[in-house]
């Protein structure tokens, strides 16, 4: 994740302040899409629009988020009327839980942040295992189950899922040690708290694994959130690119899912437009 809007406001975007406060305080929300998903998306894929702008297009198209946002940017989703299903966290993709130099670091982060997450009403923070960096994967699982052990604890206390998320090793970032499903899934189990469970993207375990319908419904219990992408280049999800969306989506709704899917690719095209293509395939 990068090129994350750093959540000041222009002049320009304060002034919306006002009609948007004014919306959130006559009961205005989001109209629903009529499928049986709910759906987010990610800022970071859109960093050149400003997040006031983002988030006032994801409103009319019918999201209930925009995610990967840090604390001084929820405010400005909350004021549309959207949540932010998904919250940046105390740790980096490189470096993260599987390096026991840093726990100490990232648990006083998640003791000041949680709070902040759920105070705010938000459902989920994210985190990252970290690249292997020479470390064994039983070695990686050993010391992100011990991080997780004193930031879960924070996370029961206030009603905040904390998801790692699996990104590919193959592509996008070479090295991260929470590549494959059966790793997260194992982390999860000895984690064994409902409230740390794993952020399946979609596109990076095509990537890694394939084989997704099948993936995501023999591990379902074990994943808080999805994210979407297109399979190569992570651009639309349209037919362009090799994933059946409405078919994965089917899958997801028929098991009872009830987080979000984040949109997360990359537009090649009109922004809000590919934005409201992707959104349209995936509302099934």
């Amino acid at each position: 994740m990068t090129d994350r809007d750093d959540g000041l406001l222009t002049r320009r975007q304060s002034l919306g302040t006002l009609a948007g406060s004014a919306a959130a305080l006559s009961g205005w929300r989001p109209m629903p899409l009529p499928g049986r998903l709910r759906q987010s998306v990610c800022q970071w894929c859109y960093a050149k629009i400003p997040l006031d702008d983002l988030c006032r297009s994801a409103r009319e198209i019918g999201l209930e988020s925009v995610e990967l946002l840090d604390e001084r940017q929820w405010p400005v989703a909350r004021k549309h009327g959207l949540t932010c299903a998904m919250a940046n966290g105390p740790t980096e993709i490189e470096v993260g839980l599987n390096r026991p130099n840093e726990h100490d670091r990232f648990v006083r982060e998640s003791e000041r942040l949680i709070p902040l997450v759920a105070q705010a009403g938000l459902p989920n923070m994210i985190v990252f295992s970290g690249n292997r960096g020479g470390m064994s994967d039983g070695e990686g699982l050993e010391n992100c189950a011990k991080g997780l052990a004193r930031i879960v604890p924070i996370a029961e206390r206030h009603g905040v899922t904390v998801c790692m998320e699996l990104l590919n090793s193959k592509v996008d970032h070479l090295d991260y040690q929470c590549d494959r499903t059966a790793w997260g899934v194992e982390l999860v189990k000895r984690v064994g708290s409902p409230r740390f469970k794993l952020l399946y993207d979609i596109y990076h375990m095509q990537i890694m694994e394939g084989d997704v319908i099948r993936t995501i419904r023999d591990n379902f219990a074990h994943i808080a959130h999805f994210h979407t992408g297109g399979v190569p280049g992570r651009a639309e999800i349209d037919e362009s690119q090799e994933l059946n969306y409405p078919a994965i989506m089917r899958a997801i709704a028929d098991l009872g899912f009830r987080g979000f899917i984040g949109q997360e690719f990359i537009p090649r095209r009109d922004p809000m437009t590919s934005l409201r293509q992707g959104v349209r395939i995936c509302d099934v």
